[in-house]
C-alpha cells in the first residue's frame, strides 16, 4: 500500500524512534548523576560545584519541573478525550519522556539539598543573564527582560505553557476538536521549552544538566516537526 496508507505508519515509526531516544538519553544522563553524586559522597569533588539556589543550574530545574508538569497534564487529558491513536501514543510518549526528566530535575535539587521552591523568586529569573549569553537574543519567542521576557498570566507561568482557560477548552474538548487544540497547545509549550533549554545551555555550570537540556531541544525540536504533520493532516496549523 502506499500514499495515505502509509502516512500514518511513518508518523508512528517517528514518534516510537523520538519517545526511544528521549528515554535512553534521560537513563545516560541518571547514571551520570548518580556517579557525580557518589563522588561528592566520597569527598573526592569540590564543593563549588555544587550549584546555589540562585544559580541557573537551580533555576531552570524547579522551572522546567513545572513546565514538564503542564505537558504530562495535557498529554493524560486529551488521552481521554480521543480515540485516534497516533495522537494518543504522541501523547503517551510526551508524558512518559517529561515525567521522567522532571524526576531527574527534582532528584539533582535533592541532590544538591537545595529547595524545590525558591520563596520570592519569580518564575524565569534565573533567565535575566541569557541576554548577554552568545546567541540567546534570536530565542524564538523571548526577549530577556525581568522574568526572562514572558508576562505571566492565568496560571502560566513560563513561555510556551497554557493558560487556565485553555486547560479547561482542552478538557470540555473531544475527538478531533480536542486533538488539534492539543497538538496547538503543545507546539507552543514546546517551542517554550526549547527557548528555556537553549537558555540552560548558555548559562548553566554543571556539564550533566546542560546534557540534558541539549538532549530537550533536540527531542522536542523532531516533536515539534512532527504535531506540525499532524495538525496539517488534520486541516488545521500551529498558532501564530
Amino acid at each position: 500500500m502506499s500514499g495515505a496508507d502509509d502516512a500514518p505508519r511513518r508518523s508512528l515509526t517517528r514518534t516510537q524512534w523520538v519517545a526511544i531516544t528521549a528515554v535512553v538519553l534521560a537513563l545516560v544522563f541518571a547514571g551520570t548523576a548518580t556517579v557525580a553524586s557518589a563522588a561528592r559522597d566520597d569527598g573526592t569533588a569540590p564543593a563549588s560545584r555544587t550549584p546555589s539556589s540562585e544559580s541557573a543550574d537551580a533555576g531552570f530545574a524547579r522551572d522546567m519541573a513545572v513546565h514538564h508538569q503542564q505537558a504530562v497534564e495535557m498529554s493524560f487529558i486529551v488521552r481521554d478525550s480521543t480515540d485516534d491513536e497516533e495522537v494518543r501514543r504522541l501523547a503517551y510518549d510526551i508524558a512518559n519522556t517529561q515525567a521522567n526528566q522532571r524526576g531527574m530535575l527534582l532528584g539533582w535539587l535533592d541532590m544538591w539539598g537545595l529547595p524545590k521552591v525558591e520563596a520570592g523568586t519569580e518564575p524565569m529569573a534565573w533567565m535575566h543573564g541569557a541576554g548577554d549569553a552568545e546567541g540567546m537574543e534570536d530565542m524564538e519567542g523571548m526577549d530577556h527582560g525581568d522574568q526572562g521576557g514572558h508576562e505571566a498570566r492565568d496560571g502560566s507561568l513560563m513561555p510556551g505553557m497554557a493558560t487556565k482557560t485553555e486547560l479547561d477548552q482542552l478538557r470540555t474538548a473531544r475527538g478531533k476538536a480536542a486533538e488539534v487544540l492539543y497538538l496547538q497547545l503543545m507546539t507552543d509549550h514546546h517551542k517554550g521549552g526549547v527557548s528555556m533549554a537553549e537558555g540552560c545551555v548558555q548559562l548553566c555550570s554543571n556539564g550533566t544538566e546542560k546534557s540534558l537540556a541539549e538532549g530537550m531541544v533536540a527531542a522536542q525540536q523532531s516533536e515539534l516537526s512532527l504535531m506540525a504533520d499532524l495538525l496539517a493532516a488534520r486541516g488545521a496549523k500551529a498558532r501564530s
